[in-house]
């Protein structure tokens, strides 16, 4: 019986351990970047299931909305799902969609940006290129707010 104390002791230490790094982790994963970085996974994954309707649920739902490429701009989610479906009309032309190089920085509670590359493998060929990502917290989360996303030339791989 004498050990019970020193038991009771190491099992309520123990557990003040455990809380601890359960809270810290949990705290981690609800950090902008974490957010931000869930949006993207989010958006690649519905991107992989030919689901472009779901990966447009990253994009801030507003008119104010912008994607800019080497076409001009897009102004409006609307617009912008429109050029998607138009761009991308069925799984052989969205391809198998992977990010690298991702950087996300915040600038303050509810605004930050990424940057980093975009490639997309398919059948025929395997573009590739950079983006500027502008994001904006809003009550239903983080969310895109302005896309610039540009293409490499064939002569950049």
């Amino acid at each position: 019986m004498r050990y019970a104390p020193r038991m009771l002791v190491l099992v309520l230490l123990t557990t003040a351990i455990g809380f601890t790094a359960t809270s810290r982790l949990a705290n981690a994963d609800s950090s902008p970047e974490s957010e931000i970085r869930a949006v993207l996974d989010a958006q690649t994954d519905a991107w992989n299931r030919g689901d472009i309707d779901a990966f447009m649920t990253g994009y801030w739902k507003s008119d104010q909305t912008a994607f800019v490429g080497a076409n001009g701009l897009t102004r409006g989610w609307q617009d912008v799902l429109d050029r998607y479906h138009k761009n991308y009309p069925d799984r052989a032309a969205m391809g198998h969609l992977m990010f690298s190089d991702l950087e996300i920085h915040v600038l303050c509670p509810d605004t930050a940006f990424a940057i980093g590359q975009f490639h997309l493998q398919r059948e025929k060929d395997a573009p590739s290129g950079i983006f500027t990502l502008d994001f904006k917290k809003f009550p239903e989360g983080w969310r895109i707010v302005v896309d610039h996303t540009t293409a490499f030339t064939a002569a950049a791989h």
